[in-house]
């Protein structure tokens, strides 16, 4: 890939979506080509008016990391909203199939960036897409315990509206500029699996 890939994980109402295409234009309004990667598994619910089979899971991850690809060939930056990471963990979550989780975090690995969405965020619903406020945290401790397990940084994002996009802006610009946050202290992650109070996390997050 020759693109800067910024990649953004998160339980479901996280506003990844959201986030993806204001992180998009405001760096296209730097002058960069950029690609936002829209969620293929949210086209596939839409296009067959119901959510995956077990079966398809595969498919839809693979589909998933193909478009990616094809964007970070002839973009800048691209934007991706999710990866196939996701599909492993709802594959996990809905099936307790955990075959997919190898080959998506290989294909995760080669984003640049991994933005995971808080869940201080109100629960909204969204026809038979979303399941149900209920699976935001263990979905969440999910995507957490498989970064974890491939030893892949991430920045958690906080906050509303504009305070959200300015801490993923601030976010890409220390990822893009390493030496500006060589303190030489190593990059914090999220490794509790009992406590996810985003007060406390967010009191233990080092300043951007």
């Amino acid at each position: 890939m020759s693109a800067f890939v910024i990649t953004l994980l998160g339980a479901e109402s996280t506003g990844k979506t959201t986030l993806a295409h204001r992180l998009g234009a405001a760096l296209a309004a730097r002058g960069e080509r950029v690609a936002v990667v829209e969620e293929y598994l949210r086209e596939f619910c839409v296009r067959e008016a119901r959510m995956p089979l077990v079966h398809e899971q595969r498919l839809i991850a693979a589909e998933q990391t193909r478009r990616i690809a094809a964007a970070a060939a002839s973009h800048d930056v691209v934007v991706a909203d999710t990866s196939a990471l996701m599909i492993a963990v709802y594959s996990d979550h809905v099936f307790g199939d955990t075959s997919l989780y190898e080959e998506a975090l290989a294909a995760h690995a080669r984003a640049d960036l991994t933005l995971l969405t808080a869940l201080d965020l109100p629960w909204q619903a969204d026809g038979p897409i979303r399941d149900g406020p209920h699976v935001r945290e263990p979905v969440d401790a999910k995507v957490r315990a498989a970064l974890a397990r491939a030893a892949l940084a991430w920045a958690v994002l906080f906050g509303q509206g504009e305070a959200r996009l300015d801490n993923a802006l601030a976010a890409v610009e220390r990822a893009r500029n390493p030496a500006d946050r060589d303190d030489g202290r190593p990059r914090w992650q999220w490794v509790c699996e009992r406590c996810g109070e985003a007060g406390c996390e967010r009191h233990r997050l080092p300043p951007l």
